[in-house]
C-alpha cells in the first residue's frame, strides 16, 4: 500500500548532513512505491507562533499568520507519515523545525478538543556528537512529543560524528545513510 510521506528538513543546509539524511530515505520510500513530499523549511517563508489561539477556523488555511505554511498544510493534511528531520541543536530541534512543527497546532484547532491528527513518524538526525549520552535528550523530547500527540514512531536514524555540512558523504558515507534507505524502504 502507498503511503504519503511528508518531510520536514528543518537544516539550514539544503545540501548538507541532514539534506544527505532525507535523500536517503526518499530513495528508500520511492522505490518502495511511496509518494514523498519534502520541504526545506531554510528556504521557505515561515514565522514562528504566535500562540493566539485564533486559528483553525478555514481548513484550506488554518492559521491566522499567512505565510509559507500555506504550502506545508495541504501536505499535512494528507500526509500518513511525517519524518522530522534536523540537525541536533544543543540537544534538540532546529529553530526551523520547531516553528513549523509548533505552526502545525492550528490544524488541530480545527478539531473543538484540540486534537491533532494522528500521524506516524520518522526521526531523521545529524549531530557532532556519537554517544548514548548525547542523543539521549533529543530521543527523550522526540518519544515524549509523539506520546502526547498519540503518534507512532516508526524509527529514528541518527547520524553521529557528522559536524561540518558534507560530512556524512565523505569516505564511502556515514552508515547512517543506508540505514535511512532502509527505514524508508520498509515503511508498509
Amino acid at each position: 500500500m502507498s503511503r504519503n510521506i511528508l518531510i520536514l528538513n528543518g537544516s539550514p543546509h539544503t545540501h548538507g548532513n541532514t539534506a544527505a539524511l532525507c535523500d536517503a530515505f526518499t530513495d528508500g520510500a520511492a522505490a518502495a512505491g511511496h509518494k514523498v513530499s519534502r520541504f526545506d523549511l531554510q528556504t521557505m517563508n515561515i514565522h514562528g507562533c504566535l500562540g493566539c489561539m485564533k486559528g483553525g477556523k478555514d481548513p484550506e488555511h488554518p492559521c491566522v499568520q499567512k505565510d509559507d505554511m500555506t504550502l506545508i498544510y495541504p501536505a499535512y493534511r494528507s500526509a500518513d507519515i511525517v519524518v522530522l528531520a534536523s540537525p541536533m541543536y544543543y540537544w534538540g530541534f532546529s529553530s526551523q523545525l520547531k516553528a513549523a512543527f509548533d505552526r502545525l497546532f492550528a490544524v488541530a484547532e480545527l478539531d473543538p478538543g484540540y486534537r491533532n491528527p494522528v500521524r506516524d513518524a520518522v526521526l531523521l538526525m545529524a549531530a557532532e556528537g556519537n554517544t548514548p549520552d548525547n542523543r539521549k535528550p533529543v530521543l527523550d523530547y522526540y518519544h515524549a512529543l509523539l506520546s502526547q500527540l498519540g503518534w507512532k514512531d516508526l524509527g529514528t536514524v541518527l547520524a553521529g560524528g557528522v559536524l561540518h555540512s558534507g560530512d556524512i558523504l565523505k569516505g564511502n558515507g556515514h552508515a547512517a545513510l543506508e540505514e535511512a534507505r532502509r527505514l524508508g524502504s520498509a515503511i508498509l
